[in-house]
């Protein structure tokens, strides 16, 4: 059966909440007192019920490693260009989740530091040159391109807010192997 990324994605959800439903049936006839009769006799018992919806959770659960294993080979050999970077969405999640976070908040806390030695500056009556060559005695020297600085937090922003379009487009049209 040929899948889109997408629609594995909405299958586990939906497995999700079929397996809560399944777990919950169980519990309501794992015991009873002798002298009570079985609710489930006539389908066959609650002996039965439960090892059949167990059977069904089994069943359910190994459908989500399968639509999952699958995901994964098609984000691994997928790839998306954004810019001149070309990675394997695989490779563009991770980005995404573990590098793009710190990178963003890095740049931030750069420009506010700036920020911060130019008001400092300003306080104390001194000039802040963006250079030694440009700065006089006592100036503050400020290390880093501003420009360049600016050109990267900009670049970091265009990259997620194109990936995520890419990423829904990718998902919605890559047809995953199960």
């Amino acid at each position: 059966m040929a899948l889109t990324i997408t629609e594995a994605l909405a299958e586990i959800k939906t497995i999700g909440k079929r397996l809560e439903s399944k777990r919950a049936s169980v519990g309501g006839y794992l015991a009873r007192q002798e002298n009570v009769r079985d609710p489930l006799e006539k389908e066959g018992g609650a002996t039965a019920f439960i090892a059949k919806e167990r059977q069904g959770i089994k069943d359910l659960e190994e459908r989500i490693v399968t639509l999952r294993r699958a995901i994964r080979v098609a984000n691994e050999s997928t790839t998306i260009s954004i810019g001149s970077e070309t990675r394997s969405i695989s490779d563009w999640l991770t980005f995404r989740r573990e590098v793009a976070p710190g990178r963003k908040t890095a740049l931030s806390n750069l420009r506010q530091s700036i920020h911060g030695v130019r008001e400092q500056a300003k306080r104390q009556g001194l000039n802040v040159a963006a250079s030694a060559e440009t700065a006089k005695y006592c100036d503050v020297i400020v290390n880093i391109n501003e420009t360049e600085l600016a050109t990267e937090i900009e670049s970091l922003e265009t990259i997620l807010g194109t990936l995520d379009g890419q990423l829904s487009l990718k998902n919605a049209t890559t047809i995953i192997v199960e």
